[in-house]
């Protein structure tokens, strides 16, 4: 018989026989009994921390970490070490369901920056002459949903776009390689981004290399720099996303599609008279 279970039978009828006798009936130590004891008082103990944590997790919507959750016990009298409430948010899986910042370690990773070469000169004379890149986030009630699109400024049309749930290279790069599936990419092609880490990655800087393009980058923290790839987002958001309540991460998909098809075929731009596609067409 496992010791445990002889543990057990004492705690049950601990009120009935001496714990001495017991011990020395099932022979095992009192020593080993009362440490039994002990580790159920602090299992006891911990599920009832963890149940206070989580109702500080449904007050808070997911978001506070072990820190925050500390102070909230504090506030009730409850003083535990940070180490212990990390260790019972992990165990019962009680950790901040908010998307977490990536740390990005330069030591050891090669990071490319580009001059701009833009310097906020939009205008292109033809097609795949100028692309602008970037991601925006689209929320939903569902999670996170991230876009990335290349834009020609020669028509405003875009060129190419993709959807994802993380703000990945991946993303980027399948972007990249959906313009370059569609259109005639020449030499002469520039494509112009920010700095974030998709684009100072040596899988981008691979992949523009293979594809001919030169890159441009605007300067950091400036998004004026890349003010076309900001116009489209803003009036995505404002002219689409923000009209409806978002529920699920592929009714936005569905939302985006549609725009983006009635944004290069239908919707005509102000300067123009035409659509995206028709000036497109008119150069050809």
């Amino acid at each position: 018989m496992k010791a445990q279970i002889k543990y057990i039978a004492i705690s049950r009828n601990a009120d009935k026989y001496p714990i001495t006798v017991m011990c020395k009936f099932f022979e095992v130590s009192r020593s080993g009994y009362y440490a039994y004891v002990k580790r159920q008082d602090r299992s006891s103990n911990e599920k009832d921390i963890a149940a206070l944590i989580q109702r500080c997790q449904q007050e808070s919507h997911g978001t506070y970490g072990y820190r925050r959750v500390g102070i909230w016990l504090e506030r009730r009298d409850i003083r535990k070490n940070h180490k212990a409430i990390l260790r019972i948010m992990n165990k019962y899986g009680l950790l901040a369901q908010i998307r977490r910042r990536r740390k990005y370690r330069q030591m050891g990773e090669q990071l490319h920056r580009y001059p701009n070469i833009f310097s906020r000169d939009f205008t292109a004379i033809r097609p795949n002459q100028k692309w602008v890149t970037d991601i925006s986030q689209i929320q939903t009630s569902q999670g996170c949903l991230y876009l990335s699109m290349i834009r020609d400024l020669f028509d405003n049309s875009i060129v190419a776009y993709q959807t994802g749930t993380e703000q990945s290279i991946n993303l980027v790069l399948r972007t990249v390689q959906q313009a370059k599936e569609k259109e005639s990419v020449t030499a002469e092609l520039q494509l112009h981004s920010d700095q974030g880490f998709q684009y100072t990655s040596q899988a981008y800087f691979t992949l523009i290399q293979k594809y001919d393009i030169t890159p441009s980058m605007s300067r950091r923290g400036n998004c004026y720099d890349n003010a076309p790839a900001e116009n489209f987002f803003s009036i995505l958001k404002t002219e689409c996303i923000r009209r409806h309540k978002l529920k699920t991460l592929e009714q936005a998909r569905l939302i985006i599609d549609n725009y983006i098809f009635f944004y290069n075929h239908e919707r005509i731009q102000l300067k123009t008279k035409l659509t995206p596609f028709e000036k497109r067409r008119q150069s050809a």
